[in-house]
């Protein structure tokens, strides 16, 4: 029988729980709002009650262990959660201690752009890979770097904050609090936001017909240019370049086999692949320019998937463990 891992997503809105195989196939899967302002102690009897769930449709599986992606700050090695700030209260927090103490099984914590990293690096679009940059284009940017098939984590696990890059020294204020970053001007939030203050509500035009006259999101500029939208189309290109741009950094810095994109943004990566690489090829030396820039292939399900792969994966070194018991992590 193949080996199979409880993997846990935490977010700051949802919390998702899967058993994942070897073979990066969700077997089980369960969800629920993160209690994120009642503290580590709510949201660790949250993990409790989705493993129970997740269990529950397969009584016949028992995980081998338990990997955990979640937001960071946070250190991987120490298995610690410093200090997120979509997790009220959180605070050096010994996740891992906690949840193997619990489940009597070992556990794995990743920052959760790195576990969609791992998840698009074993099992998507950077499968045979040695080394693999990540970029999620969503609500902000984030990401994760496979260097010579591992993962760069840097001192605490903290490389890699792939959205803070200074690309630019105008623009508005991140909520980093520096002006420029690559997030600021680049993520999903920022083109809704550029989308937003170039219509107004009821003034007939498509993005905010498709906001419902509300405030205009990334997605819905892509949705509109896929409709053919001039202005839309406009806005697209312009968060084109600004990903070109940054994605150059990237391949300087790193010099990766493959860079993936991922996040809400991708599912318009069509409409802005040809800027992205148009820009890349005018800005980047002539050795990178040749590096392959696609889409994620694992879509939502990518930072569960990874979460599995550092139990799982090769990165992992998980010999024979005792198997979780199932009437301990239910709430009964």
């Amino acid at each position: 029988m193949n080996k199979v891992a409880l993997a846990f997503d935490l977010g700051g809105t949802e919390l998702r729980a899967a058993l994942v195989d070897e073979a990066g196939s969700l077997l089980a899967f369960s969800a629920m709002p993160t209690a994120a302002a009642d503290g580590p102690a709510a949201v660790t009897r949250q993990m409790e009650q989705l493993a129970a769930e997740v269990l529950a449709q397969t009584p016949d599986l028992s995980p081998i262990g338990i990997g955990v992606g979640a937001p960071g700050p946070l250190d991987p090695k120490a298995g610690i959660v410093i200090g997120p700030p979509t997790l009220i209260g959180w605070h050096e927090v010994p996740l891992a201690t906690i949840l193997s103490d619990r489940f009597e099984l070992p556990v794995r914590l990743e920052n959760d752009a790195n576990a969609a990293a791992l998840g698009e690096w074993h099992y998507g679009a950077g499968r045979g890979a040695d080394s693999m940059v990540f970029v999620t284009v969503s609500t902000g940017i984030g990401g994760g770097v496979i260097a010579n098939g591992r993962t760069l984590h840097g001192r605490r696990g903290l490389a890699a904050e792939i959205g803070h890059m200074t690309i630019t020294n105008e623009g508005e204020r991140c909520f980093c609090g520096a002006i420029g970053c690559f997030e600021a001007v680049a993520s999903g939030t920022a083109l809704g936001r550029h989308a937003t203050a170039r219509t107004r509500k009821f003034d007939g035009s498509l993005m905010r017909a498709i906001a419902s006259d509300g405030d205009v999101s990334g997605r819905h500029v892509v949705e509109a240019a896929r409709k053919g939208d001039a202005l839309a189309m406009e806005l697209l290109d312009a968060e084109a370049r600004w990903l070109g741009i940054g994605f150059t950094n990237l391949l300087h810095l790193y010099s990766p086999d493959i860079l993936v994109m991922g996040g809400g943004i991708s599912h318009g990566f069509d409409l802005l692949q040809e800027v992205v690489v148009a820009t890349v090829r005018e800005r980047a030396m002539p050795a990178y320019r040749g590096v392959p820039i696609v889409a994620a292939q694992l879509g939502r399900h990518a930072g569960l998937i990874g979460a599995a792969s550092l139990i799982l994966g090769q990165e992992a070194d998980i010999g024979a463990s005792p198997s979780i018991e199932r009437k301990e992590a239910s709430n009964g």
